[in-house]
């Protein structure tokens, strides 16, 4: 067998994606026999027939059709590298959608999207905010940042960790007094909770195992909210069991006005990851603001 030549394998998966070789010659901007004279080169290299000729219509062969399954992955890939290094080159520009959840988005990010505005005047940055998880990305939307606790369920994302929080289970001494101290995350399926309503949605509490697994426990969250200073306050007048960011909930802790509960398992620290979608080609505009805004999360840990 000779060497296989890499443009003759292109001009292939373009003529057997647009079905014939004109539409094929048209996609290229190559001239028809060049086409065919590329295939047939193709086709003796490899000593297989790849398509069947008539004067009205082609068909791809057994051989074919396994040619064309196998290079199309790879030649995607060899485009997105070819035009990711060649992003590389120059300096990132273009538009930059992004979305940050709308309470801790603002405090925590508003110092870092300055410093990258001024590193990367050529990208035009557009910054939304709001707590609609993983559905923002359905929208005009480059990178969500959203706030996750535990296994992330969905899939169809890539998800970028940037920072975790320590979290706590708390409630104040006057509701323990009615309820009792749990000691078993179970016991709280029976107990008052405070849940949330977007962020979160409402979700099972997870709590981490030593394995690296999370135990799931659906409590009963018989008051939503969509903010942790709202879930705080509720906590301060007893309204139920909740489970808070750590650092925000000390003082009160140490103050008497929240006591805190060990249980059998700690809660799943909250994550806050940057969503995306595309697994091949990520602009570098896109990376950039990746990479930049890890290494500022790394400062802050």
């Amino acid at each position: 067998m000779k060497r296989v030549d890499l443009n003759a394998l292109r001009v292939f998966v373009t003529v057997a994606e647009n079905g014939s070789f004109s539409a094929g010659a048209k996609a290229l901007q190559m001239p028809s026999s060049n086409v065919s004279r590329q295939i047939s080169q193709l086709e003796e290299s490899l000593q297989l027939r790849l398509i069947q000729r008539s004067t009205r219509h082609m068909k791809l062969t057994s051989a074919g059709q396994t040619l064309l399954a196998s290079m199309r992955p790879l030649l995607e890939q060899l485009a997105a590298t070819e035009a990711e290094l060649t992003q590389q080159q120059a300096e990132p520009e273009g538009p930059l959608r992004l979305c940050l959840p709308n309470e801790i988005g603002p405090s925590l990010f508003a110092p870092l999207m300055a410093q990258f505005a001024l590193r990367y005047p050529k990208i035009t940055v557009s910054c939304t905010t709001n707590l609609a998880g993983t559905e923002v990305l359905k929208e005009d939307v480059d990178i969500a940042v959203i706030i996750t606790r535990g296994k992330m369920e969905d899939a169809s994302v890539i998800a970028r960790p940037l920072f975790s929080f320590p979290c706590c289970v708390v409630a104040s001494p006057q509701l323990i007094a009615r309820t009792g101290v749990p000691t078993n995350s179970e016991q709280l399926t029976t107990l008052p909770c405070i849940t949330t309503v977007s962020a979160l949605a409402g979700q099972a509490w997870q709590f981490a195992a030593a394995d690296g697994s999370f135990k799931k426990v659906s409590v009963n969250g018989h008051y939503r909210v969509n903010s942790g200073e709202m879930a705080l306050h509720a906590a301060l007048a007893g309204v139920g069991f909740a489970i808070l960011g750590e650092k925000p909930c000390r003082p009160f802790i140490e103050r008497g006005e929240l006591q805190e509960v060990t249980l059998e398992l700690p809660p799943a620290p909250l994550q806050l990851s940057a969503l995306y979608r595309e697994r091949h080609f990520m602009p570098a505009r896109t990376r950039v603001w990746l990479e930049f805004i890890q290494s500022q999360m790394a400062d802050v840990r």
